[in-house]
Order: structure tokens, then C-alpha cells, then sequence
């Protein structure tokens, strides 16, 4: 609170002295020339300097309209940098209480359609809100200018979560390697590119794919941009409109849902180690080879394994033979339900329902499993002799993927402690949402007109300034918590460090992408973004499929990242001021 007032009191401070203005003496035109000065000038007090001004002649002259008429705003330099300054700290300030309270809310309300759908929206308010403002200014001249602002935001926001938060994350969270996986709290190899690294859980990479695929809807748009026909082109704006709507609703179920998604996928993940112990278990139990030289299924030693099971030789394996052979499993210390997996072998087994396995079923089963742990292993040969090769192979690869879940699973169900007293919490958290919904409400558009006055002082191009300023206030606190809990050094917290990422850029690629869609839909502007939207496109393709095809990121990784950042802004420049794509 007491730097929303320090803020607020500065602004105040300016409108008083017209930062951007011009102290002016009073009107020199009703007094008598004192023959030294000329009828009708009046000396005038900049921060900077002592300067003599003219009264304006025409309307050419370097005018600013105060923002709800009585904010302050200016032509020069310093004075545009000190209200960008200002107004970007007073976004910082609503993207953190927009951040506190939410997470005040998520403790007291949990998990579900609040934490799903409600939270992230908040999340991307403050970049929706200048995105918004940017192409709600004035006229249609006045907004196509000023939502180039608006796009480099958008892409901003998007290059420096996932490069350069992305990179910092990795380093400051790094942990020695061992069997391709980074030991909790274990830094002894420092700098190490290869032997110092961060591991997350899978789920984190089904969301760096997800991320990736949230770009579809700027291709979408940016494609029929390559033809002459404006029809087209609309359509394609119509067309990118909706497919970024659904895609939005269709994340924020996701998010909705999540917990349940992944209890589905450790309940599959525990299926697949029961095959793979089981199949081990067979192996070695087997009076031979399973497999024949040319890769077929040996059946006679699947038949003496089967008369070996059916202790009562009755031809049938029962529910209680296959609970003696899955006990005399061991699991590798992979708490499993035995009767749950005694349930899988028979729904996978017992294709007559009727809760009997017969020689035949057993055959065709092992026959199954067999054929599945050869499309998941990594051997190319899959005959008899490497049989043992490829099903340890399956067996880790399983296992891997169990203990990656159960990392995802723990993330997800974490215990939250109770809050001491709910209804006072809910409260603050409410003032909280509020007072950072209006601070960004209120000075989204006072920041998007300094930059586009800062720009016009400078010259240089408004897309740069948003680019490299805006999203430092906007993001920093996500930026912030990121690399905090990536400093405490453990796998859990390093998955829910870029889970966190990766959830911010696909909402801004998706929430804030709709807004800009639907006002250049709506205000009829031109969309003139192709460098702006292939820099979206690779970046989050690139680091997307990075993430999505690994868990484990070495150091080495971290210049992938860092390098992205400054790759995006010559790309932009190149395509736009030297090939002349804008």
C-alpha cells in the first residue's frame, strides 16, 4: 500500500508542475511590451532547462491530451521515461496483488474451477488490459498507431518468460545429474554444462507441447496475410478469433480437470510397470527363450509357464494364482496394490469375461505385452537373444515414467494447510483482486499513451519500447516467484517453476491474442504484425518442443534460452526495417 501512495503521490506532484508541460507564466498578451520582449511570448520552466516558448500557431506543434483529463503527460524525453517508469510500476504493483490475491484465494478455496479457470484469467489481466486500451484510442488512425504497443507486448511478455526467466530458472535452480536426473539439493559440479541441470516431472512437458501448440491460431491468421485479397484476410482475423477462443476455453478446462487427468495417467503408468515386471518375472521364470530367434513368440515355453501358475492344473489360471505369482513380484519398491494389479492382468488377459484365464488367453496376452514392451523399448532387435535386453529396457523406461508421475501426481495433491481464519482471508484476498483489477484498469491506457509519446520523442518505434519495458512490469512478479522456487533446488518445485511458465505463455498466447484479435476484427484495423508473429512462432515452437521432448535440462541448455531474446528483436528489425515486411 504505501507504494501505491509513494506512486500515486508522484503523479499528483506532476500534475501540479506539468511534467510534461510547460510551467507557463501567466498571459502576456493583455500586458503593455516592456520593449525588450516580443507582444504574446511567454517564458516557460522545463525540468531540464530555462527555455523561451511561442504560443502554438498551428496544430502541427508537439501537443499531448492529458489522459481522463487530468493526469499528467508530456512531449519530451526524460518526462515520457519518468511517466513509463511510474505507470509501469503502478502495473507491477496490480500484477502483484492480482498474484496475492489469488494465491489467497487458491489456499482457501482450492484446487477446481478457481485455481483451473478463474486464476490464470487474472494472471493475464494486466497484459490484456494495455492490449486492450491500445486498440480502444481515439480514432481508427490513433489505434492502428497505438496497438503495435499492444503486439509488442504480446510478444515481449511471451520471448522473456521463456528465454530469459526460462534460462535464469535453470541456472539458479540447477542440481548435480546422476542417471539423467537432478539430485535434490545437490549442487557440488557448479558450472558443469552437462553434469548440472534441472529435472521436472512429465506433466510439465505436456505443458511446454501445450504451449507450442497455442500458437496455431497466429498462423491461422498470419497465412492469408500473404495474399492481395482483404476478404480473405478478415476472414482469416474471424477465423483466428474463434480458434483462440476455443482454444482458451479448451485450457482452462484442462486446468479444471487436471487433477483427475493425472490420476489417470499414474493409473496407466502403474499398468504399464505391471506388464513390465510381470514379463520380467516370466523371463527369468521360463524354461527357455520367450522369443524365437526371428522375433516370434516361443509358445511352447509360454505353455510350460503357464502349467508352472496353474497350480491346480485345472487349464484355467484363477484370480488367486495370478495373486501368488504377482506377490513373488518384486516391483522396485513401487508401492502397487496387488489386487489392482492382479485386476489389470485379468481385464488384459481374460477376453472371455469370465474371470478365467485359459491357455489360449494367457498366450495371446503374453503375445500382447510382448508387442507393446517392443514398440516402447529403445532395442532395434527383438529377437530371442536380446529378449532379456529389451525388456529391461521396458522395465526402467516404465519405472522412469512412474516415479516422473507420482513427482506430477505429488505437485498436484499437495497438502494445503488450513487458513487460520477463512472469512477474514477471503476478504483480503477480495480487496486484493479488486484494487489490482482498477490500478490496471485505470492506468493501462496512461501507460500506453507514454510509450506511444516516448516513442514519438525518440523515434523509436513503439513495438521495441513495449517490447523490452512493458512486460518487465507486467510479468516481473511471475518472473520473481519463478525463480524463487526454482532456488530452493528440488524436483518439485522445478515442476511447478515451468508448469508455471509454460501456463503463462500459453494464456498469453491464447486470452490475449483474443483480445487483439477481436479488436482488429471489431475496429476494422489492418494487421501488419508478420515479423512480430513469426517471432511468437518460433520461440514458443522451439522451446515448446524442447520441453516437451525432456525432462531433464542440463546447464548447457540455458544458452538456448538466453539466446532467443535478443535473436527476436533483430529478427524484427531485420524483417521490418531492412526487408521491409511492416
Amino acid at each position: 500500500m504505501s507504494r501505491l501512495l509513494l506512486l500515486l503521490s508522484l503523479l499528483i506532484l506532476c500534475g501540479h508542475v506539468h511534467v510534461h508541460g510547460r510551467y507557463n507564466l501567466p498571459d502576456q498578451s493583455d500586458l503593455i511590451s516592456d520593449g525588450v520582449r516580443q507582444f504574446g511570448t511567454s517564458y516557460s520552466y522545463s525540468p531540464n532547462f530555462l527555455t523561451l516558448h511561442r504560443p502554438a500557431l498551428n496544430a502541427d506543434d508537439s501537443t499531448c491530451d492529458e489522459t481522463y483529463g487530468f493526469l499528467p503527460c508530456t512531449t519530451t524525453i526524460l518526462g515520457n521515461l519518468f511517466l513509463i517508469i511510474v505507470y509501469g510500476g503502478l502495473m507491477y504493483l496490480a500484477a502483484t496483488y492480482l498474484t496475492n490475491g489469488s494465491e489467497l484465494l487458491l489456499e482457501i478455496l482450492g484446487p477446481g474451477i478457481i485455481g483451473g479457470l478463474f486464476l490464470p484469467i487474472l494472471g493475464a489481466l494486466p497484459d490484456a488490459m494495455l492490449i486492450l486500451v491500445s486498440g480502444l484510442s481515439g480514432s481508427t488512425e490513433t489505434a492502428q498507431d497505438q496497438v503495435s504497443v499492444g503486439m509488442g507486448l504480446l510478444a515481449g511478455s511471451t520471448v522473456m518468460l521463456i528465454s530469459v526467466v526460462w534460462g535464469s530458472c535453470v541456472f539458479i535452480g540447477k542440481c548435480d545429474i546422476e542417471n539423467n536426473i537432478a539430485v535434490d539439493n545437490k549442487d557440488t559440479k557448479k558450472l558443469s554444462l552437462t553434469g548440472s541441470g534441472v529435472t521436472t516431472d512429465t506433466l510439465t512437458s505436456y505443458s511446454a507441447i501445450i504451449m507450442a501448440v497455442s500458437v496455431i491460431p497466429f498462423i491461422v491468421v498470419q497465412l492469408p496475410q500473404l495474399l492481395s485479397s482483404t476478404y480473405l484476410r478478415q476472414l482469416a482475423i474471424l477465423i483466428g478469433l474463434v480458434l483462440s477462443l476455443a482454444l482458451l476455453i479448451s485450457y482452462c478446462m484442462y486446468q479444471v480437470f487436471q487433477p483427475w487427468i493425472q490420476r489417470r495417467r499414474l493409473a496407466y503408468a502403474k499398468h504399464k510397470h505391471v506388464i513390465s515386471g510381470l514379463l520380467k518375472h516370466l523371463k527369468q521364470r521360463a524354461l527357455g527363450r520367450l522369443l524365437h530367434d526371428n522375433g516370434e513368440l516361443n509358445q511352447e515355453v509360454v505353455k510350460k509357464l503357464f502349467d508352472t501358475i496353474d497350480t491346480d492344473t485345472d487349464n484355467h489360471l484363477s484370480h488367486s494364482e495370478l495373486r501368488a505369482l504377482i506377490v513373488g513380484i518384486r516391483f522396485d519398491e513401487i508401492e502397487l496394490d496387488k489386487d489392482d494389479a492382479v485386476d489389470k492382468v485379468m481385464k488384459d488377459f481374460d477376453t472371455s469375461h469370465d474371470s478365467l484365464i485359459t491357455r489360449e488367453e494367457f498366450t495371446k496376452g503374453v503375445q500382447k505385452w510382448l508387442n507393446e514392451a517392443k514398440h516402447a523399448g529403445n532395442s532395434t532387435s527383438y529377437s530371442g537373444s536380446h529378449t532379456e535386453k529389451f525388456l529391461n529396457d521396458f522395465h526402467e523406461q516404465t519405472k522412469k515414467e512412474h516415479d516422473l508421475f507420482v513427482r506430477g501426481e505429488e505437485q498436484s495433491d499437495e497438502v494445503v494447510e488450513g487458513v487460520d481464519n477463512p472469512k477474514k482471508t477471503s476478504i483480503k484476498a477480495g480487496l486484493m483482486l479488486l484494487a489490482g483489477t482498477l490500478i490496471a484498469a485505470a492506468f493501462a491506457d496512461p501507460l500506453v499513451d507514454a510509450v506511444d509519446n516516448f516513442s514519438d520523442a525518440t523515434s523509436i518505434p513503439t513495438f521495441f519500447i513495449s517490447f523490452i519495458a512493458l512486460p518487465l512490469a507486467t510479468n516481473s512478479s511471475e518472473a520473481v516467484s519463478a525463480i524463487i522456487f526454482a532456488s530452493r533446488k528440488k524436483k518439485r518445485t522445478a515442476s511447478l517453476t515451468f508448469s508455471e511458465l509454460y501456463g503463462a505463455v500459453t494464456m498469453n498466447n491464447v486470452l490475449c491474442l483474443s483480445v487483439f484479435l477481436a479488436l482488429v476484427y471489431v475496429r476494422g484495423l489492418t494487421w501488419d504484425f508478420s515479423a512480430e508473429v513469426l517471432v511468437i512462432v518460433i520461440v514458443c515452437v522451439v522451446m515448446g518442443v524442447f520441453g516437451g521432448l525432456r525432462t531433464t535440462f542440463p546447464l548447457w541448455t540455458t544458452s538456448i534460452a538466453y539466446l532467443l531474446y535478443p535473436f527476436s528483436l533483430v529478427l524484427v528489425y531485420v524483417l521490418d526495417y531492412i526487408f521491409g515486411w511492416s
